[in-house]
């Protein structure tokens, strides 16, 4: 399986995120139900502090308090699919 990782991240509205991957597929994710669940992301339970997250060096989706979710999480999320086709948009 080929890598996978973000090449963009936008904040919608609270807490659902667009997200576009290097195979080139996009989509729209809500993590409310992840932020809830994770005690560390408890500061991300504020729509406000939520959108203020970043792509690390991974490139992974990830926040100040230390809480990231990894792109193939994300991706599976997203797309619904366990493994992309080999076709990644450099």
């Amino acid at each position: 399986m080929d890598s996978i990782y973000l090449l963009e991240a936008n904040h919608i509205k609270d807490f659902k995120i667009y997200l576009r991957f290097n195979t080139g597929e996009t989509g729209e994710v809500d993590l409310k139900d992840i932020v809830y669940k994770y005690e560390v992301a408890t500061p991300l339970r504020d729509p406000c502090a939520f959108s203020e997250f970043y792509l690390d060096s991974w490139p992974t989706l990830a926040w100040k308090c230390g809480f990231d979710i990894a792109p193939e999480s994300l991706y599976f999320m997203v797309t619904g699919k366990v493994e992309i086709e080999s076709t990644a948009v450099v």
